[in-house]
């Protein structure tokens, strides 16, 4: 049994498909096909069953699944514990979409800068899909919004932010020198769509104070989000971080007056996983 095989054994089981597996991999699906034929052949039985749209992993595939994971995760442990020696090394750090492209790249570029040989890989994911990937040691860090579920990691709060009002220039709110919650409720909407956990602490926000929005239009980014707010499509909540990165004269953005709208920004990893000098040197420059 060759490691390459449980690589692309995992990543199949991940993916649910050869052909999006083989595309990730970067190696054609034939044969990708014949190295999960021979590492069936070595166990005596299949571990996945095939489908005509689908497949799935069997009782053999589960309890190889869970094995793989722990074989490659050792192994990668201790070729970055043998290697450790502070500068060299990589780290890969998870965020979550609103908060990657404007909590990220100041921290990205300081830390580069004090170990240029260090190699930072980012990725941007949903909550749900980076708190996986910690788990099962693709990521190091997972940068996410609070509250979270999360089984076996460790989590540690960096900062809260208010999130911010924001409103076309013509609105009506624009000239009240106070605007309390309860002014919002008449207004439509716009929001992040479902996956996103930005969309349910405005929610949250709103039930809290039995505030209930008239309409909600739901959109895929936050830029998206600003530009619809600028043609009236409705009102939103954005996050201070993402406000100081907003140029944009065509919205307006307010505190509202009481208590305010906030989230908590975390960060997660998991505590089984090898954690070299790099990367407690970045979990450092997150906390400062």
């Amino acid at each position: 049994m060759q490691l390459d095989q449980l690589r692309y054994f995992l990543q199949i089981a991940r993916r649910g498909s050869f052909t999006r597996a083989a595309d990730d991999l970067m190696i054609s699906q034939p044969a990708l096909s014949r190295s999960i034929q021979r590492l069936e052949e070595e166990l005596g039985q299949p571990v996945f069953e095939r489908k005509t749209r689908s497949i799935s992993l069997t009782d053999a595939g589960t309890l190889l699944q869970a094995r793989a994971q722990q074989v490659l995760s050792i192994l990668e442990d201790t070729m970055a514990e043998i290697a450790d020696d502070g500068q060299t090394g990589r780290v890969r750090v998870g965020a979550i979409p609103t908060v990657a492209p404007y909590f990220l790249p100041e921290i990205l570029r300081r830390f580069s800068a004090a170990h240029p040989k260090a190699t930072l890989i980012v990725q941007e994911n949903t909550t749900e899909a980076l708190l996986r990937a910690c788990t099962q040691g693709e990521i190091d860090l997972a940068i996410v919004a609070l509250p979270i579920r999360a089984k076996y990691l460790e989590v540690e709060e960096l900062f809260e932010e208010e999130l911010l009002l924001v409103l076309p220039t013509d609105h009506p709110l624009v000239d009240r020198p106070r605007i309390r919650p309860a002014d919002v409720e008449p207004y439509p909407f716009v929001l992040l769509d479902e996956a996103h956990c930005l969309s349910e602490t405005i929610l949250s926000f709103c039930r809290h104070r039995s505030i209930q929005p008239v309409a909600v239009e739901r959109t895929s980014q936050l830029a998206m989000v600003q530009e619809l707010v600028s043609l009236a499509h409705g009102v939103s909540m954005i996050p201070a971080m993402a406000r100081s990165r907003d140029q944009s004269d065509r919205r307006i953005y307010r505190s509202l007056s009481g208590p305010k709208p906030t989230r908590r920004i975390a960060v997660a990893w998991n505590p089984y996983r090898f954690q070299s000098r790099l990367w407690k040197a970045f979990r450092e420059s997150l906390r400062r």
